[in-house]
């Protein structure tokens, strides 16, 4: 069942240049997930002329192709529309947390430490900083907004090594680190938080100028999902999920099996008018509708 609120297109995709000197095995996670807040439209994923990809749901639900790189140049090309609801994503502040006894037995995993969000480093520091809050919603705006201004945003700063100790430690990290803080202090608080990867449009929102990149964030459970971005701390417009996951790990939107090189990397996601476009068509961010403060519609 979809959202009555489906109002808006968005445009998203990536264009990925492998090169290797070995058959590589490689899995993506670049389709985006079937769920209420969105209803893919369209969509086209080329593997390039070798072998044929062979798609699967892993443990956490999400759309996972395998597939083999081959020696040489190996082009990976996804373009999709996707409609999703011009309506902010929910901060509701009174909401609270269901006690560990209560939890469904499906999401105790989303409580425990992983590789990235060591939850058990930061549980001292969790509880003394935000156990005196409310459980709920109130703990985790709070968590959300201590991330926000004590975690500075580094473009390019981040290393597939750091866990959300270390970046707490260093105090600057990248989505992916901002995610990893959260969803760690969240599961300190015995709040089930997933890792979240996908893509956020600008939708009346000011384009910052950066290339356009995947993007990460978390979730965290009170009763249902909820999104918690440390990174802008704001409620947005027009997330599109690719995959949910423990950290990073579950969350990578490729995964090599072997030496290969990225060695081209475009990423978009912006609204658009889908009329008079077809999928393939070049990327034309003339033609985008987001980049600013004001909500447009077609």
């Amino acid at each position: 069942m979809y959202s009555d609120y489906l109002d808006l297109t968005v445009r998203v995709g990536c264009n990925l240049v492998y090169e290797t000197s070995l058959f590589t095995p490689i899995s993506f996670l670049l389709r985006p997930r079937r769920d209420m807040n969105c209803l893919v439209l369209q969509e086209r994923c080329q593997f390039g002329p070798y072998l044929s990809p062979h798609e699967f749901l892993d443990s956490h639900g999400n759309m996972t192709c395998r597939t083999m790189l081959v020696p040489g140049r190996n082009v990976i090309d996804m373009d999709a529309f996707v409609a999703v609801s011009s309506l902010p994503e929910l901060r509701d502040a009174y909401v609270n947390a269901l006690p560990v006894n209560e939890l469904p037995q499906e999401l105790l995993r989303y409580t425990l430490p992983s590789r990235y969000c060591d939850s058990d480093k930061l549980s001292n520091f969790a509880w003394q900083q935000f156990g005196h809050l409310n459980p709920g919603m109130e703990r985790v705006h709070a968590v959300s907004d201590w991330v926000h201004y004590n975690i500075e945003y580094r473009f390019g700063s981040g290393s597939p090594d750091l866990t959300a100790w270390d970046v707490v430690q260093r105090g600057y990290g990248v989505c992916r680190d901002f995610a990893h803080v959260v969803v760690a202090l969240c599961r300190a608080l015995n709040m089930p938080a997933r890792y979240v990867t996908g893509h956020l449009p600008d939708i009346a929102y000011l384009d910052s100028g950066s290339p356009m990149d995947f993007h990460a964030y978390g979730e965290v459970y009170l009763g249902q999902w909820y999104t918690i971005d440390a990174r802008f701390n704001v409620p947005r417009i027009g997330r599109i999920k690719l995959g949910h996951g423990m950290d990073a790990v579950d969350g990578a939107f490729s995964t090599i099996y072997g030496p290969a090189t990225l060695v081209h990397f475009m990423v978009w996601a912006y609204q658009v008018n889908p009329q008079g476009m077809m999928l393939g068509d070049p990327i034309d961010l003339s033609k985008r509708l987001d980049g600013t403060t004001q909500l447009r519609f077609p």
